[in-house]
């Protein structure tokens, strides 16, 4: 039989493992042998977008046995390199990314390459030379960028002057943005002004759309690169009194989003499938696996929101 003292001694133990493990780390399966462990890191685990692609994620690693270490950069590309360094530490089978940063995790990567660990993206790709993926899943983003810019023309009668709040530290923005800037160039009426980051935070965007307000006083439009951007827009917008004189469009549609543009404060949302990304990404990892051949890239298809 244990004593107090001894049975406290091994809880602290257990508790310092797990810390030294990544506190922000969860470990999806049951408790039988996995047919293999992928270590997963997200941008971020507090969006909704996000949770659902963990939640695709999930649900086909359940398929195949498979059990997944989660955790999540939180925008730091350091703190994602630090637990990229953890998983190759442990031997993981392989490693789902969503790269804080598109270029300067190239080096975490590379060390995985090196281990002979597969890399995939979800939703965001790696832009590093000499860092190899194997396969790429995420949403269709310069059609989807497409998309936002032909809403902005149709609700601006194809004149009038555009704002964008970016995050080009983000491949899935620069697509995005891409698409915009081309489908938007083919409407000799509009014109983009300015183009400011906003780091795909609401408060930051808050202050960059408070900026783009107060230097362009005749605005007609946003383009928020993410719904955070966008309600950060919306925010400025309204504290300012233009609200109903500036139009905004957003990309993700999550349930803020949606109800906004269902009030008519925002235009309208591309939206996005994340939950068939996540599995998707788990698919391809399985059929990797199982040394079945596999695309580099696959993109599924987004759809526009306008509340109609």
């Amino acid at each position: 039989m244990r004593t107090p003292i001894l049975h406290a001694l091994v809880l602290t133990a257990l508790a310092l493992t797990l810390v030294a493990c990544g506190g922000d780390q969860s470990d999806s399966g049951d408790d039988a042998t996995p047919t293999a462990t992928i270590g997963v890191s997200l941008l971020t685990r507090t969006h909704p977008f996000y949770q659902d692609l963990e939640a695709g994620l999930q649900a086909e690693a359940a398929k195949h046995g498979y059990r997944l270490l989660i955790q999540a950069g939180e925008f730091d590309v350091a703190r994602q390199k630090d637990q990229i360094e953890n998983f190759l530490v442990r031997k993981v089978d392989a490693i789902v990314l969503s790269p804080c940063d598109s270029r300067s995790i190239g080096t975490s990567v590379q060390a995985a390459n090196a281990a002979g660990i597969p890399v995939f993206t979800a939703d965001i790709a790696v832009l590093a030379d000499q860092a190899d993926v194997v396969c790429h899943v995420a949403s269709d983003n310069v059609a989807g960028g497409k998309l936002a810019a032909q809403a902005l023309a149709e609700a601006l009668g194809g004149t009038g002057e555009v704002a964008i709040i970016d995050h080009p530290e983000v491949e899935s923005v620069i697509q995005r943005v891409a698409g915009f800037e081309t489908e938007l160039a083919l409407h000799e009426g509009l014109s983009i002004v300015v183009k400011l980051p906003g780091r795909g935070t609401k408060d930051m965007a808050f202050r960059t759309a408070e900026d783009i307000l107060q230097a362009h006083p005749g605005l007609d439009a946003i383009f928020g690169i993410n719904d955070d951007s966008a309600l950060g827009a919306l925010a400025a917008v309204e504290k300012a009194g233009k609200l109903g004189q500036v139009t905004i469009v957003g990309f993700d549609a999550v349930p803020e989003a949606r109800a906004a543009i269902d009030a008519g404060k925002i235009h309208a949302d591309v939206v996005q499938q994340p939950g068939e990304i996540g599995q998707a990404t788990i698919a391809a990892v399985a059929r990797y696996l199982s040394g079945q051949s596999v695309p580099k890239e696959k993109l599924i298809p987004c759809q526009l929101y306008d509340g109609q």
